[in-house]
């Protein structure tokens, strides 16, 4: 109990500074001198909004905890006593309630989960239908995408002429885009039967997913003399998109021998700009793994070698089931997840995240 109580009253010394903090920028960003300084507004105004459900979290605890303060008070008054008793039996376990989302909000957060994210789908062990799936996959993405309310552009695509593809790039925009998204980096395992079996075998192909935080130039610079930069005339499946102009723009940095290609806009400017917002997100990604000291063993975890045996999650097509392996979390709707529907899928995993996160403070 003494624990429990030292927790809780931290906790609440914590919030405390978080609703100082929220008033005090409730007022700075009001201020004329502060909306004139564009930088330093906007940077504010995140601040603000970031605190905003939190400073909602210390307001609902500090209410609580008044609350019990005035029950425990009545214990001492003879007529009062027995009402004060059943009122701290139902505050109390509100309160503890109050104190974990509290400790889930105050825990510190990933910079990268409020930034738009590059997805990266590849083809994997399977052949024909491993490039199949991996097009149904991104597919799956651009509806959850839409689902959000997100912006979808597509910077690279590497469709076959089966309706598949080899590797396909987005660029997805919206607000945590990268806090959702990032525990789709792995290796996806399909086992259908494909369109081209004529037994009715089922098989098993894979396809490979990688979410990088897109990297904002304020944090990232790249010199020109390190860039190679080739045009060439875009085309695409079958034929298909052919322009009469070099607009498709290959960009390699030549340092780490990164390559990023884009070819979806007519305009070779446009082409330019998306295939560098890429390259730039890679090499933030490179950097900030480098930094933390596992970037290779990382990588490895989250694309692998496309290998059947390397998986994070399963689509099964004759049960209808989709298997989240690392959570052990099974969900008999594949036609619903594969038309975006992977809110509870993204929601057990954040959870699973935060629980582990929390019993490493402990």
């Amino acid at each position: 109990m003494e624990r429990n109580f030292d927790e809780g009253a931290r906790i609440l010394s914590q919030l405390e500074a978080v609703e100082g903090r929220f008033e005090e920028l409730s007022i700075r960003i009001t201020l004329p001198e502060v909306i004139q300084d564009t930088q330093l507004f906007a940077k504010l105004m995140r601040e603000h909004s970031e605190l905003s459900e939190l400073n909602e979290v210390a307001r609902r605890c500090r209410g609580i905890a008044e609350e019990i303060g005035q029950a425990t008070a009545l214990l001492k008054d003879p007529d009062m006593a027995e009402m004060a008793r059943e009122e701290l039996e139902e505050l109390e376990p509100k309160y503890r309630e109050a104190l974990r989302e509290a400790r889930l909000a105050l825990l510190p957060k990933d910079p990268d989960d409020r930034k738009n994210a590059v997805l990266e789908v590849r083809a994997g062990a399977g052949g024909d239908e491993a490039g199949l799936f991996g097009a149904e996959l991104l597919r799956m993405y651009q509806h959850y995408a839409d689902r959000q309310g997100w912006k979808w552009e597509l910077i690279e695509d590497g469709s076959t002429e089966l309706g598949g593809i080899k590797e396909s790039v987005a660029l997805i925009q919206g607000k945590n885009v990268f806090e959702k998204l990032k525990f789709e980096s792995g290796v996806h395992r399909v086992q259908r039967v494909p369109v081209t079996e004529s037994s009715g075998r089922i098989h098993t192909s894979t396809a490979t997913v990688a979410v990088l935080p897109e990297a904002e130039d304020v944090e990232l610079e790249v010199s020109p003399a390190d860039l190679r930069i080739d045009t060439y005339r875009a085309s695409g499946a079958g034929g298909q998109h052919v322009n009469r102009t070099d607009s498709a723009v290959r960009i390699t940095h030549i340092p780490t021998g990164l390559v990023v290609t884009s070819q979806d806009q007519r305009s070779q400017i446009q082409n330019r700009e998306k295939a560098m917002r890429v390259l730039k997100s890679r090499l933030y990604d490179m950097e900030r793994e480098r930094q933390a000291g596992e970037y290779s063993d990382r990588r490895r975890l989250q694309v692998g070698t496309g290998d059947r045996s390397e998986r994070i999650r399963t689509y099964n097509f004759p049960q209808g089931r989709v298997t989240d392996h690392r959570i052990n979390l099974t969900l008999y709707k594949l036609g619903d997840v594969l038309e975006g529907d992977l809110d509870e899928i993204i929601s057990q995993l954040t959870l699973a995240e935060q629980s582990a996160r929390m019993e490493k403070q402990q």
